[in-house]
């Protein structure tokens, strides 16, 4: 029998996941692992390492080692983000074809999706290892706020990887079918998703087997990377007015911090208390120096508080989006690896007044969840599974809208709209004899155009000659279950169409995507 995976392609962690017999579970490598590293390595003698093996190179070969590559994952080099994200980065990041990132690692220069399909490719490892049989489709999640163009980068990256990727789905969205698989809940539930590198808050109205999105809202730029780094900025900080010796300055040292920092941080999730040690982590004159730090779970709260408010920050705005107040949420659910950290879990509990649900793991939730949308979307799903076919009713995480006269933003269709779902807008043109129209199509929340993201144009040509305002052109904005934007027009007067699936244009097209499989493959 045919089986589709659910992925989690996470900032810092990934994990696989199936249904078998009616039963979600998630798929193990040969050493038991449940999560893998999203990291990368390209070795000095050649050859490739991800996951375990990868991220054991982190503090070795931090030039050659990439991760947290899902922060660049469709963006362009002058998004103000990707450019944080760079400037964090010890690998080097250059502008490639159409401004797109591209990592330069001995010699070669790798496109974000070549690189997140490496990850993908363990996952779909890891998943015909476990289930003896050879697997092609899966469900990928992503975050909830994740853009048009991080989407398709992400189907890209898929397809690199060797999989059709029958769906995507946002990663709070997969929790919750984790939670209320097979418990027919007639809730209202709020999913807490709090991962390596980004945050989500999505708010559901559970009616036995469908999930509506009722609001979701994140940050993009907030995670367990953000607590590591506050923790290693404090002991770098004490480490200098001890020795005078800045620890940022080097790479490979900082890379040593930062990894045994997240072990303190995993720590102080069990203890009070965790003792910190990085041997030889600089030299002097006068011999080598070796970093050592008590860190009690009070100190590192206190570095990390204003990270866990700003999550609340994002919480009270999907709250006020949906018209919803905290008393009125019947469960709250965790996600994601920093959902571990108690100052997060007291929080969560003092906002909403009570305590979070623990039915499910927070770091594999969003795993089973995708294994569960992926086997009810099967043409012939196992009798377990057809008896407990989800519907999932997701929404828009940014309006999207086209640049008017006068250079100002037109929403067409708003955030949170439930999705798939489709508008249509009349365009005329604006002057005599005008024979093209050009809708430009943006996406965000702003009526200034520098202040969204540029998603792509439409050009509508060879138009009858006429004074303005005769000739009409109807535009159609799509946006399907994948929450993949498609635009179509028609000259009304010619019935000619036009279409345009706006997407990440120019970072990878169709050969050379088949291309790098193909290299991956071998």
């Amino acid at each position: 029998m045919e089986l589709a995976i659910g992925i989690d392609l996470g900032t810092s962690y990934s994990s696989v996941a199936v249904v078998r017999n009616g039963r979600p579970e998630v798929l193990a490598d040969d050493q038991g692992n449940l999560t893998q590293p999203s990291v990368v390595a390209f070795l000095e003698q050649g050859g490739i390492q991800v996951g375990h093996p990868a991220r054991a190179l982190m503090g070795t070969d931090p030039y050659n080692t990439v991760y947290s590559i899902k922060r660049l994952i469709g963006r362009r080099m002058d998004d103000p983000e990707a450019q944080t994200a760079v400037a964090s980065f010890p690998f080097r990041v250059t502008a490639g074809p159409n401004n797109h990132p591209v990592v330069e690692l001995r010699g070669e220069r790798l496109s974000v999706p070549e690189l997140s399909a490496y990850i993908l490719r363990l996952m779909k490892k890891i998943a015909e290892a476990r289930l003896g049989q050879p697997v092609d489709k899966a469900v990928i999640t992503v975050p909830a706020n994740f853009n048009d163009a991080q989407r398709e980068s992400t189907r890209i990256a898929g397809r690199i990887a060797g999989l059709d990727v029958i769906r995507i789905i946002n990663e709070p969205t997969a929790a919750s079918l984790a939670y209320g698989y097979r418990r027919n809940y007639n809730k209202l539930v709020a999913v807490y998703d709090f991962g390596g590198g980004t945050f989500d808050f999505t708010l559901l109205e559970l009616r036995d087997t469908v999930f509506r999105v009722m609001s979701t809202a994140g940050d993009m730029f907030l995670g367990g990377d953000d607590f590591d780094e506050a923790l290693a900025t404090a002991v770098a900080n004490s480490f200098w007015k001890q020795t005078g010796i800045e620890l940022r300055r080097d790479v490979v040292e900082w890379q040593r911090v930062l990894l045994a920092c997240e072990s303190v941080k995993r720590e102080l999730s069990r203890r009070a208390r965790a003792d910190l040690s990085v041997k030889k982590v600089a030299h002097t004159a006068k011999g080598v120096l070796d970093l050592s730090a008590t860190v009690t779970r009070e100190l590192f709260n206190s570095l990390c508080f204003d990270l866990v408010r700003r999550s609340f920050a994002v919480v009270e705005r999907a709250l006020n989006d949906a018209k919803v107040r905290p008393e009125d949420i019947d469960d709250v659910v965790l996600v994601g690896g920093t959902t571990y950290i108690p100052l997060v879990q007291a929080s969560v509990e003092q906002f909403f007044g009570s305590a979070p649900r623990t039915e499910v793991d927070p770091e594999t939730a969003v795993a089973l969840g995708a294994a569960i949308q992926a086997a009810s979307l099967m043409a012939a799903p196992s009798p377990e599974v057809a008896t407990q076919q989800t519907v999932l009713l997701d929404v828009l995480p940014h309006s999207i809208g086209i640049v008017a006269a006068g250079g100002m933003v037109e929403k067409v269709l708003e955030r949170n709209m439930s999705i798939p779902v489709e508008q249509s807008r009349i365009f005329s043109t604006s002057r005599d004899g005008q024979r093209e129209v050009r809708i430009r199509i943006v996406q965000g929340e702003s009526r200034r155009l520098e202040d969204n993201t540029p998603l792509g144009e439409l050009v509508v040509g060879d138009l009858r000659p006429a004074p303005r305002g005769e000739v009409e052109v109807l535009v159609t904005f799509e946006v399907d279950t994948n929450g993949i934007l498609n635009v179509t027009a028609r000259d009304k007067d010619s019935g000619r169409i036009y279409e345009k699936s706006v997407k990440v244009s120019g970072e990878l097209d169709e050969r050379s995507i088949a291309n790098i499989a193909l290299r991956q493959g071998r």
